[in-house]
C-alpha cells in the first residue's frame, strides 16, 4: 500500500493504470492465474454475471468484458483468503470492532454459518439447521410479523429475491427496506407519473445513435467504467458529450480504453466531455430549469420570426399533457433566481439549451448526483420535461437512462422486493400461490432504523449488503440495530454490520457470483436484469469458497421452511425450488405476465429485454400520456436553515456530498487510493473550493472535523480529515463515505422519495486541536 499523500494525476482514466490495478489485486488476493481465467468470463456467455455494477453487456463481443471495478470485485470473491472459526477462535467481536473496514473485507471468504455468543463475545460455529431453527423460532415468536424486517442487497439474483419476497409475505410482512431506497428510489418514483415505467427508456443501440449526451450528476470512470466505452465510442463519431457534474472527474474529461491496442500502445486518450458545467450542490433542477427557459425563447422567437418551431409541437400534441401549464411557469422564472439556486450562469445555461437544441437525438442520464437531493423527485421530472419538449424518448438515439448501481438492483424491484407493493402484484401472489399477502405498506430503509429505534423492530434479516455501513446517522443505524432481538447477516465476506448485531447474531456465509452452484447434482444458473431491462443468465465457475456454503435461493428456502413448516402452491416445502431454480423462474413467470417462456427467453443468446412501453411512446400513465410537470425553485433549503441555526458561524456552513473513492464500491473498500483524484494511501480527506478555505481562515493541508448542523440538535462529527484543494463550486465540499454517513441525519430525505440526502448536507469545518 503506497504512503499517505496529495499528488494530482494527470493521466486519463482506465488505460496502463487500469490495467496496473487489475494485476495488483489478483496478486493482492493471491489468485494471479485464477483470478485471470475467472475474469475472461465475466459476462460472457455461459459465464457469470459481474457482481458489481449494472451497465449492460454488449452482446459479449469483446473477449473481455470487464473493467477495473468490476475486475476488484471479481478478485474480490475469487480471493484464497478465508475467515474460518479458527479467525473468530482468536478474536473478540469488540477487537474486530476496532478495525477498520478495508482491513475487515481483506481478511477474505467467510466459510462456515456462525452464531454470536455473548459469554465470550465471539462468533461461534452452529450447523445449518440449527441456524434456520433458531430464525424460524424467533420470527414465529413475534406476536407482529411487521415486528421483523427483510433487507435485500442489489447483489441478490432475480431467484432468490421472488423467493425472499415470496415467503415474507407468507409470513405477513412488507417490511423489505432495499438498497433502491439509499440510491435510485427518487427514478422509481419520479418517472411513473410521466412516463409510466421507473425504469429507463434506452438499449446500447441508442448510445450507437445518439447525437447528443446530457450526463446528470454521475462518475462513470469509478462507479461503472464499462459505460466509458460507450462514451468514447460516441465522442469518436462526432455526438456532443455535456457533462453536469459537482466535481470535475477524469473519467468524463478523457479516457484511454484497455480494449483499444493502438490507444495503449500510443499512450493517447479520447477526450469525453465537449462541454462541462458544476452547478452549485443541488442545483441541477434550477440549471435544467433554466435550459428549458432558453429552449422557450428560443422557439418564441423563431415562431415569431416566421421559422420551423424548435419545439416538436405534433409530438406534444399526441403524446403529452400538461405543456401550456408548465411552459408559462417556466417563462414567468427569472434568470436571476436560476442563476443563484443553480450556481451557474445564465450564459452557460444558455450555451447548453442550444447544445440541446441542435440535437437530433439526445440521451440524458443521470446518478445519485441526481437522486441523493431534497428535490431528487422534481428534478428528474425537470430533465424528463426537457426531454419531452423535442420528443426525444421513445425512438432511436434518444431517451432517458437512469444509471443503477448494484448488479441486479433493478432487478429485485421488477421480481417483487417493494415495500409499497402494487394491489395487482398482491391479487396476483394471492392468485398463484394461494394465500392472502398483506395489504398495508411496508418500512424503507429510513422507516426501518427509525422503527428500531423505537423498539417496534424486533428482527433484522439482511440478505447481502453492510446495513451498519450503507445506510445514513450512523450512530442511531447502530443503536437501532443493537436493541434488536435477532440479526441475521446472507454474506460471502466479513463487514462491520456482522459486528454490529442485535443480542442475537447469525452469520450465514453464500455461495458468490463467481462459484458453481449445485442442486442435486446439476449446475444451476440465476438471473439478473441490468440498467437496461435486460435479462439474462449467469453461471459461476469457480469451486465454492468452502463446502459449507449455500446458495442464496437455498438459504431463503431454509429459512422459509423453518418458519414456515409449509410450502407454497401445494408444494411439501420451500426445498422444491431450489432443487431446480427452472421452478422458481416458471414461478416468476406464472407472476408477472412480463416473464411468459422465462426459463425459454433467457436461455438466447444474450437472454431477453423486459417491455419498456415508453421506448415505443406507450404511456402507461393514469392518463394514458407523458406528463409535463411542473414545479417551483425551492424556496427555504436545509442549508439556508442550517445557516440561521449556525448563529455567527452561518456564513461558514457548506454543503457536504458524500461520494466514492475508486478503489471502492458501494460500501466495500479495496484500497486506499483514489487516484483520478490524486489522494493515496488514505481515506478520511475532504475536498473543498480554495476561496471557501480562506474564507474561513483553514488552509489545504490542516486536519479538520466535520460538524453538522441539523434542527434536531443531534451532535454528529466526523473526525480528523486532511483537507484538500479541489476545483468544486464555492459552497460545497465532498468527503468519502461510509466515513461521512453518521453526518447524514435520519430525516434528511428527498421529497416523497425517502432517500437520504446524502449529497448535500449542512456542515461546519473545524480545525483539529492536537
Amino acid at each position: 500500500m503506497s504512503a499517505p499523500k496529495i499528488a494530482p494525476y494527470d493521466r486519463p482514466a482506465g488505460g496502463w493504470g487500469a490495467l496496473k490495478n487489475v494485476a495488483i489485486q489478483l496478486v493482492t488476493q493471491g489468485i494471479p492465474v485464477k483470478g485471470a481465467r475467472t475474469l475472461l468470463s465475466a459476462n460472457q456467455p455461459s459465464g457469470f454475471d459481474c457482481p458489481g455494477c449494472a451497465w449492460p453487456d454488449r452482446e459479449h463481443a469483446s473477449t473481455f468484458e470487464f473493467c477495473e471495478n468490476g475486475a476488484k470485485a471479481v478478485a474480490a470473491e475469487a480471493t484464497r483468503r478465508r475467515v474460518t472459526p479458527e479467525f473468530f477462535a482468536t478474536r473478540t467481536v469488540t477487537e474486530l470492532l476496532e478495525l477498520d473496514d478495508y482491513t475487515l473485507e481483506g481478511y477474505g471468504r467467510l466459510t462456515h454459518p456462525m452464531r454470536y455468543d455473548a459469554a465470550t463475545d465471539r462468533y461461534l460455529p452452529i450447523a445449518w439447521d440449527a441456524a434456520f431453527a433458531m430464525i424460524g423460532e424467533r420470527l414465529r415468536a413475534l406476536p407482529d410479523p411487521d415486528q421483523a424486517a427483510f433487507y435485500t442487497s442489489g447483489r441478490t439474483s432475480n431467484e432468490a429475491a421472488f423467493l425472499y419476497q415470496l415467503f415474507v409475505r407468507q409470513y405477513g410482512t412488507n417490511n423489505f427496506p432495499d438498497c433502491s431506497n439509499m440510491c435510485h428510489e427518487p427514478t422509481s418514483v419520479g418517472l411513473p407519473p410521466v412516463v409510466g415505467l421507473g425504469k429507463g427508456t434506452v438499449t446500447l443501440e441508442d448510445f450507437e445513435q445518439a447525437d447528443t449526451l446530457l450526463l446528470f450528476g454521475q462518475n462513470p470512470g469509478t462507479n461503472h467504467p464499462r459505460m466509458l466505452g460507450e462514451l468514447r465510442e460516441a465522442a469518436k463519431r462526432g455526438a456532443t458529450i455535456v457533462s453536469i457534474n459537482l466535481l470535475h472527474e477524469r473519467g468524463l474529461e478523457r479516457f484511454a480504453d484497455p480494449q483499444r491496442p493502438g490507444e495503449m500502445l500510443s499512450m493517447g486518450a479520447t477526450p469525453i466531455s465537449a462541454h462541462y458545467v458544476t452547478p452549485a450542490g443541488g442545483g441541477d433542477f434550477a440549471f435544467v430549469k433554466g435550459v428549458i427557459k432558453h429552449v422557450l425563447e428560443r422557439d418564441a422567437e423563431a415562431r415569431a420570426r416566421g421559422d420551423a418551431a424548435l419545439l416538436d409541437d405534433a409530438f406534444i400534441a399526441e403524446h403529452t399533457h400538461g405543456f401550456d401549464d408548465f411552459a408559462a411557469d417556466v417563462r414567468a422564472e427569472r434568470w436571476d433566481a436560476l442563476e443563484r439556486a443553480s450556481g451557474v450562469s445564465r450564459a452557460q445555461m444558455c450555451r447548453i439549451a442550444d447544445i440541446y437544441l441542435r440535437g437530433e437525438r439526445v440521451i440524458a442520464t443521470w446518478g445519485m448526483g441526481i437522486t441523493q437531493h431534497k428535490q431528487a423527485v422534481a428534478t428528474i421530472q425537470m430533465i424528463v420535461n426537457l426531454m419531452l419538449l423535442r420528443g426525444n424518448i421513445g425512438r432511436p438515439g434518444a431517451g432517458l437512462c437512469p444509471v443503477r448501481g448494484h448488479s441486479n438492483v433493478q432487478g429485485d424491484r421488477t421480481v417483487g422486493i417493494n415495500e409499497k407493493p402494487s394491489a395487482a402484484f398482491l391479487d396476483r401472489i394471492a392468485e398463484v400461490f394461494g394465500f392472502a399477502p398483506p395489504r398495508r405498506e411496508g418500512l424503507g430503509v429510513v422507516d426501518t432504523i427509525s422503527a428500531m429505534l423505537d423498539g417496534r423492530i424486533k428482527v433484522f434479516i439482511g440478505m447481502g449488503g453492510n446495513f451498519a455501513m450503507a445506510t445514513p446517522d450512523t450512530p442511531r443505524t447502530w443503536q437501532g440495530l443493537r436493541q434488536c432481538e435477532l440479526t441475521v447477516h446472507v454474506a460471502t465476506k466479513l463487514n462491520r454490520s456482522h459486528l454490529v448485531h442485535g443480542r442475537d447474531a447469525l452469520i450465514l456465509p453464500c455461495l458468490g457470483r463467481t462459484e458453481i452452484d449445485m442442486q442435486n447434482g446439476v449446475v444451476q444458473g440465476v438471473t439478473v436484469e441490468d440498467s437496461m431491462s435486460m435479462v439474462h443468465l449467469s453461471y459461476g465457475i469457480n469451486a465454492p469458497a468452502s463446502e459449507h456454503l449455500r446458495s442464496e435461493p437455498a438459504i431463503v428456502a431454509g429459512i422459509a421452511q423453518a418458519t414456515m413448516g409449509r410450502g407454497v402452491a401445494g408444494h411439501a416445502d420451500w426445498h422444491w425450488y431450489t432443487e431446480d431454480y427452472d421452478r422458481i423462474r416458471d414461478a416468476i413467470a406464472a407472476t408477472f405476465e412480463d416473464f411468459a417462456g422465462f426459463n425459454r427467453r433467457v436461455r438466447r443468446p444474450g437472454g431477453f429485454r423486459l417491455p419498456v412501453p415508453p421506448s415505443e411512446r406507450r404511456w402507461m400513465t393514469a392518463n394514458g400520456r407523458a406528463n409535463f410537470t411542473t414545479h417551483a425553485l425551492p424556496g427555504e433549503r436545509p442549508v439556508d436553515v442550517a445557516r440561521k441555526l449556525a448563529g455567527e458561524r452561518g456564513a461558514d456552513v457548506l454543503q457536504l456530498a458524500t461520494i466514492r473513492s475508486h478503489d471502492q464500491y458501494n460500501t466495500t473498500i479495496y484500497g486506499l487510493n483514489d487516484r483520478y483524484r490524486g489522494v493515496f494511501g488514505q481515506r478520511r480527506v475532504v475536498f473543498a473550493n480554495l476561496e471557501d478555505l480562506d474564507a474561513i481562515g483553514i488552509r489545504a493541508g490542516e486536519r479538520v472535523d466535520i460538524v453538522g448542523v441539523w434542527h434536531d440538535g443531534i451532535a454528529r462529527r466526523a473526525n480528523d480529515f486532511l483537507v484538500v484543494a479541489y476545483d468544486i463550486p464555492r459552497g460545497s465540499i465532498a468527503a468519502y463515505y461510509p466515513e461521512t454517513n453518521g453526518l447524514v441525519p435520519l430525516d434528511a430525505v428527498a421529497d416523497g422519495a425517502g432517500t437520504p440526502t446524502s449529497k448535500s448536507i449542512p456542515v461546519l469545518l473545524e480545525r483539529r486541536v492536537g
